[in-house]
């Protein structure tokens, strides 16, 4: 959809440098493929040349840009242009209207679907199911008794959403996902050695705003709930035992697994294929690099650490002190060596 400059500049923040606020944009695009109707932006001194030479009609730049600006391109100036040029992107981005229940779709009688809601082919809703509006529920998706999905969120192909689990607001769920499904929790038998399931009659709660990528899967509580709080944002192939609480704006990358009971506070980032056990605490804020390992039972934060420290390694510490000790092991090393 079409948005002035001015619309977006009243909305998002920032200046206008050269050009008119009546200027309509209608796409985002890179400034090699951009043309008139598009929005680019950039941040290094090279990529402002090369976008204020493309056939863009609007450019956003940092503050403080404007003496590169030519006098023939609308030129928006911001301090995060990155930030102001992806909201921008949503705000531009066309809303589909509701296409209605397809045909082929089973729905059950007692399930509440809101105002223009798509219901896709092959979608299986249960009993007391509740679809909010502006939601969308693509091809072959499987949405159990009593969930809920609440408004504008967008369930990609093959979900599983398992019985009672709660969606908010404005959630993304890509192809493959499973929600809700039992966690994994036995007790043995100290006699025969066999396992018993322990209950999984918990909850699974994901508040507004969270994204989950393609064929992760996060468990229910055992018998309370396991949560994923707003703005989360989950990579591909990340998956999250039963019991867990994962915080606000907390960034989880492909192949992470974290064992039940644990819990990532605010803002933490924990990278590709991180490995936290059970009845963890990572602390708000905490980056926890490629393949870091937490043990069973314990907590990590930044106290006493400055800001932006990478904690790194199994058991995970600052990566500083793991490049220490791995200078030292190599000096003991090649000394071990020469005494040979």
């Amino acid at each position: 959809m079409a948005k002035k400059i001015g619309e977006l500049i009243e909305k998002l923040g920032g200046s206008l440098v050269r050009g008119s606020l009546e200027l309509e944009v209608e796409s985002v695009s890179s400034y090699e493929q951009a043309d008139g109707t598009c929005l680019v932006f950039a941040e290094t001194a090279s990529a402002i040349a090369e976008a204020l030479a493309s056939d863009a009609g609007a450019v956003v730049l940092g503050e403080g840009s404007a003496a590169a600006v030519s006098k023939t391109k609308c030129v928006i100036e911001a301090k995060q242009p990155r930030l102001w040029f992806a909201r921008a992107a949503k705000l531009i981005e066309p809303r589909v209207k509701g296409k209605g229940v397809h045909p082929t779709a089973v729905v059950s009688r007692t399930a509440a679907l809101g105002e223009d809601v798509t219901i896709g082919p092959n979608v299986v809703l249960g009993e007391d199911v509740s679809i909010g509006a502006g939601s969308r529920i693509d091809a072959g998706a499987v949405i159990g008794q009593a969930a809920i999905v609440g408004n504008e969120c967008h369930i990609y192909p093959l979900v599983v959403v398992y019985p009672g689990t709660w969606i908010g607001n404005r959630v993304m769920v890509h192809a493959g996902v499973v929600l809700g499904a039992d966690g994994f929790g036995y007790v043995r038998d100290s006699a025969s050695g066999a396992y018993t399931q322990f209950p999984q009659r918990g909850t699974l709660v994901i508040e507004d705003d969270v994204e989950i990528g393609a064929n992760c899967t996060i468990d229910r509580g055992a018998l309370a709930e396991t949560r994923v709080r707003r703005g989360a944002k989950f990579d591909n192939l990340v998956h999250v035992g039963h019991n867990c609480d994962i915080g606000e704006d907390v960034i989880l990358v492909a192949l992470t697994g974290i064992s039940g009971s644990s819990s990532i506070g605010k803002g933490a980032v924990l990278a590709g294929q991180v490995g936290i056990g059970d009845h963890v605490h990572v602390g708000p804020g905490v980056i926890l690099g490629g393949q870091a390992g937490v043990f069973s039972g314990k907590t990590i934060t930044n106290d006493g650490l400055k800001p932006g420290t990478v904690h790194w390694g199994t058991p995970a510490r600052p990566l500083q002190q793991v490049l220490r000790e791995q200078a030292t092991l190599a000096r003991l090393a090649k000394k071990a060596g020469k005494r040979e």
